[in-house]
């Protein structure tokens, strides 16, 4: 035996994503929380001297799934503004909701409800962009989940902060008290255009270059965002983007709607990286993204689920079948975005937007070892021809029976081991009383407005 592993994972099939194959009767060896070795399990269990087997007789290990982009925080408002237009959701309720509610309190606790949903439904990743980023890593450094922590600017006052300086320091400071955490990782996060200014727009350019962080931002999310944006400025949001220096490398942009020919090929140009949020694009119908072409024009692109409060859940399975059959209805073509690429977008695509391709999004020696592992041996899973096709067409998260964040086992048989359900209904509940008790009703509400 020529390898040393802490661990050794035999699964039915073993799809590394990266290079592209289904493994069948495959294993992957964990060691120090990095992945040591891939193959078949006849290859390697004569290899591998491990501590401790895992057998996984029905199921696909594969990597863990990337949410690109959440507002984590705000999951104890989840259900609490359905059925509006994004400005009438900001300006009449979310915006409201979040002056009187939120805090450091209400950050931490919200995330902690986050990570629990988004690690039982096989998420080892996510990139947050809200306020108190202190409060939200500190709830995902508990939950042992993987975090690009966004630090969020903004023009306007907020609990949070006075102002973009304020802002901009706020998150600069976290950062450095953070250094060194592990499974953390940073951007810098304006919210959109149209609450962001062009000297704020200019800073975020510098810190970016000189820090080297990436900035992740709202841009071209609906057609009032656009026309906004011509009436102010007399240009589209990329274009404005791209004269104060942003559109390059280091851009993650988030829905990115309504895209025109030459701005997708622009991207591509610079090597910007998309977002993909489909359902909550939906939801709050703004409209549906042209993620084949995207593709296509060779960006990389990844999955979100945005907040919860505009999707309403943190489920990647849902993402990623939902992107694969919009991409197919809008353009007719029923051989747009297979299921593996949309596979692709919800691990490697996703880790490759956020710059941590190199890090994490596919089984390869020398990654973090973050894994999850998906029960195909159901009946409502059979017959089963194809994993992948089965895990992005038929497959959700309940199926989800084990994760791993660095080698780190989150979840076993299905059951969250950072954290206890029956405590966390406990906190949703006390939150719920005091939030509902607070709401004001839909008559005092309509016409609410944030100037």
């Amino acid at each position: 035996m020529d390898i040393v592993a802490d661990e050794l994972i035999e699964a039915r099939w073993v799809l590394p994503v990266q290079p592209w194959q289904v493994i069948e009767h495959g294993a992957v060896a964990v060691r120090n929380g990095r992945i040591v070795a891939i193959g078949t399990a006849a290859e390697l269990a004569p290899r591998v001297a491990a501590s401790r087997v895992t057998r996984l007789p029905e199921h696909a290990l594969m990597p863990g799934l990337i949410n690109a982009h959440a507002h984590a925080g705000m999951t104890l408002l989840r259900g609490y503004a359905d059925d509006l237009t994004l400005m009438r959701w900001l300006q009449e309720s979310v915006w409201p909701a979040e002056a009187r509610w939120v805090a450091p309190d209400f950050v931490r606790d919200g995330t902690r409800l986050a990570c629990a949903e988004m690690l039982r439904g096989g998420v080892t990743t996510f990139s947050d962009m809200y306020f108190f980023p202190d409060a939200a890593i500190a709830a995902a450094q508990r939950a042992g989940i993987r975090m690009v922590a966004g630090l969020v600017l903004l023009e306007f006052a907020t609990a949070y902060a006075r102002d973009a300086a304020a802002y901009l320091h706020q998150g600069l400071a976290a950062r450095d008290r953070w250094a060194g955490a592990s499974n953390l990782h940073f951007t810098l996060a304006p919210h959109a255009p149209y609450t962001v200014s062009d000297d704020t727009f200019t800073q975020v350019a510098t810190y970016a270059a000189q820090l080297d962080l990436r900035v992740h931002i709202h841009v071209h999310e609906t057609r009032d965002e656009i026309e906004q944006g011509l009436a102010q400025n007399a240009e589209r949001p990329l274009a404005r983007l791209r004269r104060l220096g942003l559109l390059g490398p280091e851009l993650i942009g988030v829905h990115a709607v309504h895209l025109a020919d030459a701005e997708i090929a622009l991207l591509a140009e610079h090597g910007a990286a998309l977002v993909h949020c489909p359902v909550s694009n939906l939801k709050l119908g703004s409209g549906v993204a042209r993620f084949a072409d995207w593709l296509a024009a060779g960006i990389p692109v990844g999955l979100g689920s945005d907040s919860v409060v505009s999707n309403n859940r943190h489920d990647l399975f849902a993402e990623m079948r939902m992107a694969a059959l919009l991409a197919k209805g809008v353009s007719g073509d029923a051989s747009v975005v297979p299921a593996r690429q949309a596979l692709h977008a919800a691990t490697l695509g996703g880790a490759t937007a956020l710059g941590l391709g190199a890090e994490t999004g596919s089984l390869e020696p020398g990654k973090a070892a973050d894994l999850l592992a998906v029960d195909l041996g159901g009946a409502d899973s059979r017959p089963l021809y194809d994993p992948v096709s089965q895990l992005v067409y038929v497959a959700g998260r309940e199926q989800v029976s084990d994760v791993w964040v660095a080698g780190e086992r989150r979840v076993t048989g299905g059951c969250l081991q950072t954290d206890d359900a029956a405590e966390l209904i406990a906190l949703a509940t006390d939150w719920q009383l005091r939030i509902a008790a607070d709401r004001p009703s839909p008559d005092n509400q309509r016409g609410r407005t944030r100037s």
